[in-house]
């Protein structure tokens, strides 16, 4: 599919890319989904396939835990926890979340010793209450400690709307997340998290001699599902993030709201399998590939070519041609000198005033900073450019 370039410049600048791809809005009002909030996402492409109130603050309920094991495996990528580490069951973890609670438990004993490795089964598996308190109490020294972490590293990870006070979801109503920012805690642990994400596939574990099986139905659809976890408050619904692989395409899904267990488990396979069936990979950019140029102030050229590192790409509709606008906005314009590789910008691919995938932009090579009559010339257009 072709792409024109046009240059327009304003404080931030944008250098407009027209006719860049289809629209994945018109086949997403083909679908409807009966839960309140719910997100699809594309993994290898990070487009957004299908939203729906995907913004709105919403309690995390159990899918807190994401976090939860985020912050977890992040410390052991790091090296700074070991799976053989153990820590104590103090009597806030048990009677909080123990048996004592009432709540999902992997009915630790009080004063205990676990492993990191024991504890985060139940806390994967068995959507451990008790096991989420241990860890972050062993982490941190409190709960308190330990949602400080969460934040965070949620900050780190680009998440826009979430804001978390315990490990474990239970209900507190300044705890909140959106179902897009879950969906980016799912791609942070099935792509940087690699190692461990398996995991969330194991559908039982069995702990204090009591086997409790895996909650998320979707690994017993045969759709390819491999992760997430499922979670439920009354004052949340049922909710679900899951994750499955089909031909090499993984999708995240992520519902919330669902007003039972079944419409839960229906809703989001339904959207996988239609996510699966309605749309096509396009690409566009590979790297190093010239996307629009970007004005140099100072320089000996008046420009430079934008590129991006990684391959450009976008799950669109299937047999539609309907048009998106891509642009690369950037601060500018950008002072010279300019290094090749230098970071300029980023490229915005958007449809319906929703992007769809966002990707940084580099300078494509070298601008040296221009002879005095270049950087007058540069300076009366810039003056003019200004003033227009």
């Amino acid at each position: 599919m072709r792409v024109t370039v046009r240059t327009i410049c304003a404080g931030v600048v944008a250098a407009m890319l027209a006719g860049v791809c289809a629209s994945t809005a018109a086949v997403a009002d083909a679908f409807a989904t009966t839960v309140p909030h719910a997100i699809l996402i594309d993994v290898g492409t990070d487009t957004v396939l299908f939203a729906k109130d995907a913004e709105s603050r919403i309690p995390p309920a159990a899918l807190a835990k994401l976090m939860t094991t985020a912050v977890v495996f992040d410390a052991l990528k790091a090296g700074k926890l070991h799976l053989t580490d153990t820590f104590t069951v103090s009597e806030n973890a048990w009677r909080t979340g123990g048996a004592p609670s009432g709540g999902t438990t992997m009915f630790a004993k009080l004063n205990s010793t676990l492993s990191v490795d024991d504890l985060l089964h139940g806390v994967v598996i068995q959507s451990a209450n008790d096991g989420c308190i241990v860890l972050a109490e062993g982490m941190a020294g409190s709960e308190g400690g330990f949602a400080k972490i969460m934040n965070d590293e949620g900050a780190a990870l680009g998440l826009t709307d979430s804001h978390f006070t315990n490990s474990t979801g239970l209900p507190d109503p300044a705890q909140y997340v959106t179902a897009h920012d879950l969906a980016r805690i799912a791609e942070h642990l099935i792509v940087d998290d690699a190692d461990y994400y398996p995991l969330y596939a194991q559908r039982d574990f069995t702990w204090n001699k009591i086997r409790q099986s895996n909650t998320n139905p979707l690994l017993d659809m045969g759709i390819g599902a491999d992760g997430l976890k499922t979670g439920f408050l009354d004052e949340a619904g049922y909710g679900l993030v899951g994750s499955a692989v089909q031909a090499g395409q993984r999708l995240i899904v992520v519902v919330s709201g669902a007003k039972s267990e079944k419409e839960r488990a229906d809703e989001s396979r339904k959207l996988l399998q239609w996510g699966f069936s309605a749309f096509q990979k396009v690409s566009y950019f590979k790297p190093g590939d010239v996307i629009a140029d970007a004005r140099v102030f100072g320089g000996e050229k008046g420009s430079v070519g934008v590129v991006s590192k990684e391959p450009i790409s976008l799950l669109l509709p299937k047999d539609t041609q309907e048009e998106v606008d891509g642009r690369v906005v950037y601060r500018g314009p950008v002072q010279a000198p300019v290094a090749a590789g230098q970071e300029i910008g980023t490229l915005q691919l958007s449809a319906n005033d929703q992007v769809l995938r966002e990707a940084k932009v580099y300078a494509a090579n070298d601008v040296k900073p221009g002879n005095f009559r270049e950087r007058l010339v540069g300076n009366i257009r810039e003056l003019l450019f200004g003033w227009w």
